[in-house]
């Protein structure tokens, strides 16, 4: 009886810290973006709130502490292809403090220049080099993020989607644990669907 009464409360107890993880996420990305809101209105909306999504991903990953750091005490998102969030990231993120780091942007253009890269955003235009572009950065301590359909299938970490105007995302775990990141347990009780890993869907 005591048994099944602790199972309950401790149910509740994670319920309601994972209702007041939600409610403090999504603030501080309201906060980031200046949006009261979770829905994308327009293309612009939709990337300023996935610049503050990637932002938070980096809050909440653990790199392994042999990651080279080419930069210091600077902590590098890279962009690879197209870039669609057109200065949301410099306007929404750069600058910004995650532990005793500093969150700083780049565009790459090529595959050769993502030495340094601690979260790498592969844009779809580069679809149809996608599944070689991630093949080689397999095992690397880099947090991969996309939009295609087939970016987890393909070995990418987490994907973007969307459910109606509202941005969500998927994560493939065992992609990240391969890597040697650690995602915590917080991002993945928030994402659509977790596949791959220990645990996994």
């Amino acid at each position: 009886m005591i048994r099944k009464a602790n199972s309950g409360l401790f149910a509740a107890m994670r319920a309601n810290l994972l209702a007041l993880w939600s409610v403090v996420l999504f603030a501080a990305v309201f906060h980031a973006t200046g949006s009261g809101t979770v829905w994308a209105q327009s293309t612009v909306d939709e990337y300023r709130m996935k610049a503050a999504f990637l932002f938070h991903f980096a809050q909440l990953v653990e790199w392994p502490a042999d990651t080279p750091a080419d930069g210091g005490n600077s902590l590098f998102l890279c962009t690879l292809g197209e870039d669609p969030f057109r200065g949301e990231l410099e306007n929404t993120v750069e600058g910004k403090q995650i532990g005793s780091r500093t969150l700083r942007i780049r565009h790459l253009k090529s595959p050769q220049d993502t030495r340094g890269c601690h979260v790498l955003f592969i844009s779809n235009s580069e679809d149809k080099r996608m599944a070689v572009l991630l093949a080689n950065l397999r095992n690397a301590p880099v947090l991969t993020v996309g939009e295609a359909d087939d970016f987890l299938g393909a070995g990418g970490m987490i994907r973007f989607c969307l459910e109606g105007n509202k941005v969500r995302f998927e994560i493939n775990r065992e992609a990240a644990e391969s890597a040697r990141l650690r995602i915590s347990s917080q991002l993945l009780l928030l994402a659509k669907n977790v596949v791959g890993g220990n645990g996994g869907k």
